[in-house]
């Protein structure tokens, strides 16, 4: 009977209307500030004005100072695990308070992406596909009090335009007037395979060991009918200058090679790397990453 009556009450409680639930989205921020100071908490404490229950997560804030290439790399390298209607913050933004335009692009995969159009959203734009872009409208999201304030407006514009649309106080028209259907993009060697040679960018690092991630991805690759323990002849360039020369056998992971010996794989993001063994190939080999650090790689005969 007592099972009865809680089974009873549980229904009952299911079909009671719910109005205190709060549809939000996930709310995901990275800047180049570091965690030195309060300005990451400023930002999230502005969010938490607009609502208390919104969902805030940090990508990184270890972004170098002033490098808006590794914030598009970041948000590229995280976006895709990330569901549909997630709001992402990303503030690297060397042209605060000058004439650079403050932005939020929808993508076709429903994400947003609140940032200065400064580069940032170059690699989201290319590999999630563009929907709509809007220029934030400062006269009406923008926190109150704050329009004299020309250093901020990661805390200012960006967290508070980005917190209301997660929380859904705005729509997506509300943010502002619609823009032509482009971003600013920074110009990269785009993966190429050419008389059996690819070639790429290295848009980043695996900054904790050193090892250079490049943007030829595993279906390019597959055309060189790669076989493991084959060698393949590797030229590194920091834009026309060659940085390095040499040869690495192709592995699953680190362990199939000695330690300190370097390889080729493929990375967590299915995209063809180079590494050594228990070091840093970057630091050994003074390479390192960017729109102008390319990559080729061929089968050495």
């Amino acid at each position: 009977m007592k099972n009865k009556l809680n089974n009873i009450f549980l229904l009952i409680f299911a079909l009671i209307p719910t109005p205190f639930v709060i549809a939000n989205n996930a709310m995901v921020i990275q800047t180049d500030f570091g965690l030195k100071d309060g300005a990451v908490s400023e930002m999230q404490g502005i969010a938490f004005t607009i609502d208390h229950n919104i969902k805030i997560y940090n990508l990184t804030h270890e972004i170098p100072t002033y490098n808006i290439w590794e914030a598009s790399y970041r948000l590229y390298q995280a976006a895709p695990y990330w569901p549909k209607g997630t709001v992402f913050v990303s503030v690297v933004d060397p042209g605060v308070g000058t004439n650079r335009k403050s932005v939020v692009l929808l993508t076709k995969s429903g994400q947003y992406f609140v940032t200065p159009d400064n580069g940032t959203l170059t690699l989201v734009a290319s590999s999630l596909g563009i929907d709509t872009v809007r220029e934030i409208d400062e006269t009406t999201n923008r926190r109150t009090g704050s329009e004299k304030s020309y250093t901020f407006h990661g805390r200012d514009v960006y967290a508070y335009t980005a917190a209301k649309l997660a929380t859904e106080k705005i729509t997506f028209e509300q943010v502002g007037k619609k823009l032509p259907q482009q971003v600013v993009k920074i110009a990269y060697q785009k993966p190429i395979l050419v008389d059996g040679v690819l070639k790429g960018n290295i848009p980043v690092l695996d900054i904790q060991y050193g090892n250079l991630w490049s943007n030829i991805d595993n279906n390019l690759f597959k055309k060189l009918n790669p076989k493991l323990g084959e060698t393949f002849c590797i030229t590194i360039k920091d834009d026309d200058k060659v940085q390095y020369s040499g040869k690495a056998p192709y592995a699953n992971t680190f362990g199939y090679v000695n330690k300190g010996e370097p390889l080729v794989y493929l990375n967590s993001l299915m995209n063809v790397s180079v590494a050594l063994n228990m070091d840093s190939f970057s630091q050994k080999n003074q390479v390192f990453s960017g729109p102008k650090w390319n990559i080729e790689m061929k089968k050495c005969n």
